[in-house]
């Protein structure tokens, strides 16, 4: 890619920008931030980085949204945090409006581009983008199960101590304490993980998997997690610009597959170089049906209190 836009000049948004620029997936990264100054200084920091990690990508910040002009990827980091105590959901109203700001910017200065969605409530706000920018759905998604089967895989890790890199995890559903990992679909170098691990420790690792980002923002306390999203991101970012076809969990649009419309959802999707180009439908059994349907009941209840913010 020649540009790809971030905004949201914050320690998501920086970790993301970093990881980009060493892996040179573009040309040139643009930090967008309405704090003054704040993005031109870490867009300088991580210049500064580039004699020792060998790159030499562009990257620029500023506060004036025509930064975005011509981008082809505009990740969305941008909100306001939560905090120790507080749900994903507990951000939406002062979330939606920054969003809907940032998808008209978008709109005026990158009209072709595809916007990945990081900031929470995750679901509800990619719905939102969406719908405001009219996109086909290729477009518009989120991330956010990428992370959460990270964070499923690193606990299996620990539990058994096998290898990080031979577990392959799935979450589907909401980012939320509704998200449902499928365990029936992890293995460990092609071995269920059932083969390993009782049932009571895989449900275990199913509950520290939903409640994965507020454990760490609990023990950070000023902070929610930072380093896994921006490599979450970065591993979307990688299958787009080289076109891998990766079959990954993503907040997408839902529009008849596993029997719902008008939702964002994660769900497996192929990811390539024009977003998003297909959803792989599982055959869920009968909890993990009952537990996706729950999922879509709090997402659904989100997206209804949209109505409501002007």
């Amino acid at each position: 890619m020649k540009k790809i836009s971030i905004v949201g000049a914050g320690r998501v948004g920086e970790t993301t920008a970093q990881i980009l620029a060493e892996e040179e997936y573009c040309r040139e990264i643009a930090l967008f931030d309405v704090r003054e100054d704040v993005p031109d200084g870490v867009a300088l920091d991580i210049l500064q980085a580039a004699p020792f990690f060998k790159f030499d990508c562009l990257v620029r910040g500023g506060n004036d949204p025509e930064i975005l002009r011509d981008s082809e990827l505009v990740i969305i980091t941008a909100g306001f945090p939560r905090k120790p105590g507080m749900s994903r959901a507990d951000v939406l109203e002062s979330n939606v409006r920054i969003i809907d700001e940032v998808t008209d910017h978008i709109l005026a200065f990158a009209p072709e581009a595809m916007i990945l969605m990081v900031s929470n409530p995750v679901d509800t706000l990619t719905y939102r983008a969406a719908r405001r920018t009219g996109w086909p759905r290729g477009r518009v998604f989120g991330q956010a199960g990428v992370l959460d089967a990270s964070r499923m895989a690193a606990f299996i890790a620990q539990e058994t101590g096998f290898s990080a890199l031979d577990i392959t995890t799935m979450v589907l559903g909401g980012h939320g304490d509704t998200m449902v990992p499928v365990p029936r679909f992890c293995t460990i170098n092609g071995i269920p993980i059932s083969h390993f691990l009782s049932e009571e420790r895989i449900e275990a690792i199913n509950e520290r998997t939903r409640t994965g980002g507020a454990e760490i923002l609990a023990l950070r306390k000023n902070s929610s997690a930072y380093d896994a999203p921006g490599a979450a991101v970065a591993t979307m970012v990688d299958a787009i610009v080289n076109d891998r076809g990766r079959l990954l969990p993503c907040v997408a649009l839902l529009d008849g597959e596993y029997g719902e419309t008008d939702i964002a959802m994660g769900v497996p999707c192929v990811l390539g170089e024009q977003g998003i180009k297909s959803i792989v439908e599982l055959d869920l059994n009968a909890r993990e049906r009952a537990d996706f349907d729950q999922s879509v009941v709090a997402v659904r209840a989100e997206i209804e209190r949209l109505t409501d913010i002007h």
